[in-house]
């Protein structure tokens, strides 16, 4: 896959199949490996996201096979530096990246405008939508989690981020293994404004 290719446009029908199939799913092979090519692919159609002054302040990075038990270590580290959390949290990070043959560590760089490090975190936001899509259509699971510490310095280094990224969300990657059900949404409310 390469950026800027010109392929037919998803049908509106096909769009929103994927979308409404979207699940929070860990519910995965253990056994299948998620291959770092594939999670290329997902990042850079995860940097197709709006981004307003095109700052692109995405970062990522994938932990695979011992990579995952190192990032937990690494959280809980970062966690005791911190004092966050009881034994008991630290233990459960310890060891959760473990839960998916891929982890995938999203970051969002900072910026001195106030206004733009809001926007910034807000694209990255897209992004991983973009993302979550794109993984469904492929036959993988995901998992969207909200880190222990959003600037944890010993994470942001082994992730190879700067100082003053964020970590907006772990992504937990793996082939689903059955579906889940879709849960009740209540209908939406549109304001409309005609004149």
């Amino acid at each position: 896959m390469t950026s800027g290719t010109s392929t037919e446009p998803a049908t509106y029908d096909q769009l929103a199949a994927v979308i409404r199939s979207r699940r929070t799913s860990m519910l995965v092979d253990h056994a299948a490996d998620v291959q770092v090519a594939l999670v290329e692919q997902l990042c850079e159609l995860a940097s197709w996201a709006p981004n307003h002054k095109r700052t692109w302040p995405w970062r990522f990075a994938v932990f695979t096979g011992d990579g995952r038990r190192r990032l937990g270590e690494t959280m809980v580290a970062d966690m005791v530096d911190a004092d966050f959390g009881d034994e008991g949290k630290r233990l459960k990070t310890a060891g959760k990246y473990l839960r998916t043959p891929a982890t995938l560590v999203v970051g969002c760089g900072p910026h001195d405008n106030p206004m733009l490090h809001v926007e910034n975190r807000d694209a990255v936001a897209a992004a991983i939508q973009n993302l979550l899509l794109a993984a469904t259509s492929m036959g993988l699971a995901t998992f969207w989690s909200t880190p222990a510490l959003s600037e944890p310095p010993r994470v942001l280094d082994l992730c190879g981020f700067d100082a003053g990224d964020r970590v907006v969300g772990i992504i937990y990657l793996g082939w689903a293994e059955q579906s889940c059900d879709a849960p009740e949404r209540p209908p939406v409310e549109l304001t409309v404004v005609d004149r």
